[in-house]
């Protein structure tokens, strides 16, 4: 079998068998396929797509292709959450602490930033000291007093996913449904859990813009989770604007806290809220979501999510009095106010546009080897629907290096749309999707 044949069948439209898709996914796993043929495949897999049962199979042998972990050992119903990723995206960092402060057992391995996104893994490494390279050991160890482990993937886990979720970064192939549907089970799946939660976003900041395209990733997802003997529950969101106020890594950390301070009402508070509702329901901790809305309120009240969460950042090598006094964490040396060119209300923020601008100043990388400035960032004053006056603050940058300041700037403020009357609301959730709906 050569790996130029598969290419050129993939590349022909023709549907690849099960065992050109192993030969594939262990070929990129051990080394033996070059990056160069690994990226023409997900290039031929971008333009032409999948079968339903090419996916399936994509996504079992990259499952296989390291170790399967196994939490037996260890009480409780374990459930994960992934979301597709957009700008202001913190909600990990704030519904699994509320997860396993109710008792839900939360094995959560996240990814770094793609394009335009954040990602968990860098927010989490702009607290001091917090590790998200574990060991298989490491990592049962803190799952294990925790209740909750917050990290990467070990080396052990999904190599082949890993391998290829750096490539599509870089080659232009991050949406494409099969792709990002084998990627996020594949991980997951090896994770050893019992139930999984989807934040499938859509709209102007997200991989999926059209709702068409982000329900049958939805659709996808919920239907290979539940082959795999999975529940799986996906909510389409709202990415036609950022979340929250704050994009960029350390910033995020501190809205996320602020939010499990009980501090923060916004879209993030909402969502961040209703998800880990939904996540109480899967562990199997809260009869229903109206029981698990009140409990999840009731942890953030008393304080127990944003102690967990101090936990878990101890327990991984981190300073968990840094969620407490933020002067502890990456902070940028230097600031600038975007001011309103006119008077009128927010119609529009262009979301990816708001996170381009926020990886030119430093917070998000471009290609996979570009580090992250974890002060870098942009905090928003205006949300859609607000009233703003001319001159007055729409957002302010957070930089360090000011090479790209300008151009961050520019498309910063060509993200905001002013008009003269409020725009209606969107709904934040927008579909719940279950194997049965």
């Amino acid at each position: 079998m050569r790996m130029a044949d598969i290419i050129r069948k993939k590349r022909d439209r023709v549907a690849l068998t099960p065992e050109e898709i192993r030969f594939f996914v262990q070929g990129v796993a051990s080394g033996e396929i070059p990056d160069y043929q690994a990226s023409a495949l997900c290039m031929a897999i971008f333009l032409n797509g999948m079968s339903d049962e090419e996916t399936v199979a994509l996504t079992g042998e990259m499952v296989h292709s390291g170790a399967v972990m196994d939490w037996s050992d260890i009480p409780g119903r374990k459930v994960d959450k992934h979301s597709t990723g957009g700008v202001g995206d913190k909600t990990s960092l704030i519904l699994a602490p509320i997860a396993a402060a109710a008792g839900v057992v939360v094995p959560m391995v996240s990814g770094r930033g793609l394009g335009h996104t954040g990602g968990t893994l860098d927010k989490l490494e702009s607290i001091p000291g917090f590790s998200v390279r574990l060991s298989a050991e490491r990592f049962r160890e803190v799952l294990k007093s925790c209740k909750l482990v917050l990290a990467g993937q070990t080396a052990e886990l999904a190599p082949a996913d890993r391998k290829l979720y750096a490539l599509r970064d870089v080659t232009a192939t991050v949406e494409s449904i099969p792709l990002i549907a084998s990627s996020i089970l594949s991980k997951k799946l090896a994770e050893g859990i019992d139930a999984l939660l989807l934040d499938v976003k859509v709209g102007s900041g997200a991989f999926m813009k059209k709702p068409a395209d982000a329900l049958r990733l939805a659709r996808t997802l919920v239907a290979i989770g539940h082959s795999h003997g999975k529940q799986v529950v996906a909510l389409l969101t709202d990415m036609d604007q950022p979340l929250g106020t704050h994009v960029g890594n350390s910033l995020e950390v501190i809205e996320s806290v602020n939010v499990l301070r009980g501090q923060v009402e916004n879209d993030l508070s909402e969502l961040s809220l209703e998800l880990a509702a939904h996540m109480l329901v899967l562990g199997q901790v809260a009869a229903n979501l109206s029981q698990a809305r009140r409990r999840v309120r009731e942890l953030v009240q008393k304080g127990a999510a944003l102690k967990k969460f101090q936990e878990v950042v101890a327990a991984q090598g981190g300073d968990p009095q840094a969620l407490e006094d933020f002067a502890r964490l990456p902070s940028a040396k230097r600031t600038e106010v975007v001011a309103a060119p006119s008077r009128g209300f927010v119609q529009r923020i262009q979301a990816e546009e708001v996170g381009i601008s926020a990886m030119l100043l430093g917070a998000g990388r471009a290609r996979a080897e570009d580090p992250v400035d974890h002060g870098a960032g942009i905090v928003l004053h205006r949300k859609v629907g607000d009233a703003v006056e001319e001159g007055a603050p729409l957002a302010t940058l957070y930089f360090n290096d000011a090479t790209h300041r300008d151009e961050a700037r520019s498309r910063l403020l060509a993200a905001y749309t002013l008009g003269a009357q409020p725009p209606a609301r969107g709904k934040l959730i927008r579909r719940i999707i279950t194997s049965s709906t």
